[in-house]
């Protein structure tokens, strides 16, 4: 499968590439800065500049097509403004959801955070990050792709552990990105994560058990994969 994720040089994604090249997907990133380019081929993946903040819905569905998957992975990042986290966190996503849209791809999945369920009302730049990712995140519940969205608590650079808790409901922790790259290479092609919203931290349990536990109750509403 030829998956497309935004924001392909951040850190989960990264992480996530080499995983999906090792199970045979091909990958084309969407950076901002050319710069990263050399990076991401040395990662195996097709780097596509393009910046979703200036970029048009249809200019991003120029590069889907062929594309079985995409994943909003991308971010305004540590220290932008309350600004940048509508024009990126929020808008950023709602594009990459319409061009999937326009351009057929139908699996979809989104690196949202924990908080967003209930997100606050203040001004202050982490509440605002917090409503663009609530906003993102039920936009891409309307929308009839086959979603995912991963809700992760704090993260951490901690080495994989391999292990992590799943579940439906929200609740806090900290995970390692490097666990939350693995969860959602599994949840990739798992037709039980669709149209379901998964918080995701450190654990015990092995992640594919804990994937299984939390997936264990289909949602029973899978849209059809198509193309």
């Amino acid at each position: 499968m030829r998956v497309l994720i935004a924001g392909a040089h951040g850190q989960i994604a990264r992480l996530l590439i080499p995983q999906l090249r090792a199970d045979g997907h091909t990958v084309c990133g969407l950076i901002r800065n050319p710069d990263h380019a050399a990076e991401l081929e040395e990662l195996g993946a097709e780097p596509v500049v393009c910046d979703l903040e200036q970029a048009t819905v249809a200019q991003i569905a120029e590069v889907l097509p062929g594309s079985g998957a995409a994943l909003f992975a991308a971010g305004a990042g540590g220290g932008s403004s309350a600004a940048r986290k509508l024009t990126m966190d929020r808008d950023g996503a709602v594009k990459l959801l319409a061009a999937s849209s326009a351009a057929d791809v139908r699996r979809f999945l989104i690196i949202s955070s924990v908080g967003a369920e209930q997100p606050p009302a203040g001004e202050d730049t982490f509440s605002v990050y917090l409503r663009a990712k609530a906003d993102a995140d039920a936009a891409v519940s309307r929308s009839d792709r086959a979603w995912t969205i991963v809700r992760p608590g704090r993260l951490t650079d901690a080495p994989a552990s391999g292990r992590a808790r799943i579940d439906a409901d929200p609740f806090r922790g900290e995970v390692a990105r490097a666990d939350v790259a693995t969860v959602l290479a599994r949840l990739l092609e798992d037709a039980r994560s669709y149209r379901r919203v998964l918080y995701v931290n450190g654990g015990e349990e092995p992640i594919a058990a804990a994937l299984d536990a939390a997936l264990v109750q289909s949602s029973g509403n899978e849209p059809a994969l198509g193309g």
